[in-house]
């Protein structure tokens, strides 16, 4: 047996390394290292509760929005206020631009340059890939990022920046758009539309939407989307990076009406009730002093000392003692989508790109369809007040999976913020089980060949999981 270091990783946001053990021109153990500690739950203790607001949304330039809303969500919770159904439906369509542009930005920046590699020069698909994504110089980049530029344009409307934006309260949100301005948000979506159905789809977004199992899927051929499906066959992407096949999801969107996506966790093809209450942060194999517990129980105390039992400064959550993969695949099995549910049984790096793509085209259509519900005319925030005691749960979904925060107010003030980002759950180290993370076990069995030394395999199956490890050591 060898052992490999890979990492630092490009284009990834934040540091990663993964420690592999080698048997046979495979990799036979992964070990998960996010390497960089930051603290931001041991900054907001003692603060303000409505400092969460402010602090959590610098975790990440990607997914701030994400993180202000579970940070709204967790202090309504606490408080016991909900948003008015208007102020749910802008916080959705702030919240819902922001993950439809980290597909995008996945998709055209992040994982498809990999396919561009001098390893599979020669393949029918490579001129076309190298032509399309070549890092930096890729006729795709410019179309996807002058797209997500103009989409982000709805963002400075309802909430007047981008990232960091403060618009989403605990009560709603802070602006009341105009009529004028709701069919400006409008256009923009339809300007949107015709990038996916040009560059993306290359045919209706309703068209993917219709597709219902991975046969259905092997017959799209246009697009960027059909460029991709074509080398995944080709290199057997489907079978490479399977994960524990286990998917959570606490639902997407949540509005007063309920949320946008359903919550559970899909095991056996059976989909489960979950329960806050039984997720534990494993702290056996972190360089964290303990306890393992709950996030309401919870502490952030850094083993300073960095002690051989650990290897990573991300905590392993756990849901009933096991592991759960989350993201745009989890949301959409989870969900019940045909065509998710159908390559979720494969549960490889081409069913986890499937999911993104297919919930673009789903984001897509919900923006559209909460635009034209917006209605200038009535209440969007409501009254707040923060609780002197009281606790609560902000659970929502970014692009890359499931987000809580938990926070406990005692007088006034913090006295503990939790939180459990989704590339925690896909990176975690081993548990005290020696149980490996979705990643560390997707990893087992991808192919190295000699002299590799970033195996073109693991760049794969690490991108199909698209890691924020800033959030991941938050």
């Amino acid at each position: 047996m060898t052992e490999l270091i890979v990492g630092p990783f490009n284009r990834v946001e934040g540091d990663l390394e993964v420690r592999l053990d080698i048997e046979d021109g495979a990799v036979s153990g992964a070990y998960a290292n996010s390497p960089l500690f930051r603290g931001f739950e041991k900054m907001l203790a003692g603060a303000d509760p409505r400092d969460a607001l402010t602090l959590t949304p610098r975790i990440c330039g990607i997914c701030s929005i994400s993180q202000s809303a579970a940070a709204a969500r967790a202090l309504a919770d606490a408080a016991g206020v909900e948003m008015p159904e208007q102020g749910g439906i802008a916080a959705s369509i702030l919240h819902g631009v922001e993950n439809l542009a980290d597909h995008i930005t996945h998709f055209y920046l992040f994982f498809m340059p990999d396919f561009a590699r001098p390893v599979y020069q020669g393949r029918e698909w490579y001129d076309e890939i190298v032509t399309r994504f070549t890092a930096t110089k890729g006729t795709a980049a410019k179309a996807a990022l002058d797209a997500r530029a103009r989409l982000f344009h709805i963002t400075g409307i309802l909430g007047g920046k981008w990232p960091h934006t403060l618009a989403i309260q605990p009560a709603g949100v802070t602006r009341t758009p105009t009529a004028a301005e709701r069919v400006r948000m409008n256009s923009t979506l339809k300007a949107f539309r015709r990038f996916l159905e040009t560059h993306l789809f290359g045919a209706p977004v309703e068209a993917f939407l219709a597709l219902k199992t991975s046969g259905d899927l092997d017959t799209w051929k246009t697009g960027d989307a059909g460029l991709f499906l074509q080398a995944a066959r080709d290199l057997n992407l489907g079978g490479l990076g399977v994960g524990p096949r286990r998917y959570l999801s606490y639902g997407a969107y949540p509005k007063p009406d309920g949320r946008t996506t359903k919550q559970g966790l899909w095991s056996g093809g059976v989909i489960h009730d979950i329960d806050p209450g039984g997720i534990v942060e494993d702290v056996a194999r972190s360089w964290m002093l303990g306890p393992s517990a709950n996030p309401f129980e919870g502490l952030t105390q850094p083993d300073e000392e960095m002690s051989e039992t650990g290897y990573s400064w991300c905590k392993a959550p756990r849901l009933n003692g096991e592991t759960a993969e989350v993201g745009a695949l989890a949301r959409n099995v989870v969900d019940g989508h045909p065509l998710a549910l159908s390559v979720a049984e494969q549960g490889g790096v081409t069913a986890r790109i499937a999911g993104r793509i297919l919930e673009i085209a789903r984001t897509q259509v919900w923006l559209e369809d909460w635009v034209n519900a917006l209605d200038p005319s009535q209440t969007f925030m409501g009254d707040f007040d923060v609780p002197r005691e009281g606790r609560g749960i902000g659970l929502v979904e970014a692009a890359r999976g499931s987000l809580g925060h938990w926070v406990v107010i005692k007088d006034g003030r913090i006295a503990n913020y939790q939180i459990v980002a989704p590339t925690t759950w896909n990176f975690s180290p081993r548990d005290g089980s020696d149980a490996p993370g979705p990643l560390e076990a997707a990893l087992v069995g991808a192919p190295v060949g000699a002299g590799e030394t970033a195996p073109v395999s693991v760049q794969h199956i690490v991108r199909s999981f698209d890691p924020c490890m800033v959030c991941t050591v938050h």
